[in-house]
């Protein structure tokens, strides 16, 4: 059965990409740790990727390298985008999902006994509220960026216990139920 897991790389003060989800500012980071074993770990698991529409059409800063894509290019599975305006045409490899639990649904059946993988702060938000989600795996990079989407915003809502991960030297949790 298939973990959801909510994976993201945040600065120090907690932003997942900087004003109008710039990600430039953090990629910078991206593969300075090559013997990052749980980055390693989780990138041999993915099964699939449920991403939210934001994300999907959003900054990616490999755009037209060989390093475009999901895990700087080197993911190439299915994916489910969340979305309420699908496209009129179809995309090769993504499915387009209107509903949360239906995307969740087919993310965790493509992703089989590996990860889904959530990238999207607003679709984890919402996972959490709905408890849908497995597991939170952040990656820190030494940078404030002041500004941009945070790794997670709940504005009004309340606590979310997380449970550290044993032997995980990243900060791997399970999301308590």
């Amino acid at each position: 059965m298939a973990t959801a897991i909510y994976s993201a790389t945040a600065s120090l003060d907690g932003f997942i990409a900087g004003p109008g989800g710039d990600m430039s500012l953090l990629t910078r980071f991206f593969g300075e740790d090559d013997d990052n074993q749980a980055a390693r770990r989780l990138m041999e698991g993915v099964g699939s990727l449920l991403v939210g529409n934001r994300s999907f059409g959003g900054d990616d800063p490999n755009k037209g390298t060989d390093r475009e894509g999901a895990f700087e290019g080197e993911y190439q599975g299915p994916t489910v985008v969340l979305t309420h305006n699908p496209p009129a045409d179809a995309v090769e490899g993504v499915t387009f999902v209107t509903d949360l639990r239906g995307a969740v649904e087919e993310a965790t059946r493509l992703a089989g006994d590996g990860y889904a993988t959530v990238i999207g702060a607003d679709v984890a938000r919402q996972m959490i509220d709905e408890g849908l989600l497995d597991e939170v795996l952040v990656f820190y990079v030494p940078v404030f960026l002041g500004d941009g989407v945070r790794l997670f915003d709940r504005p009004g809502g309340g606590e979310v216990r997380l449970t550290r991960i044993p032997g995980e030297t990243e900060f791997w949790c399970r999301v308590e139920k």
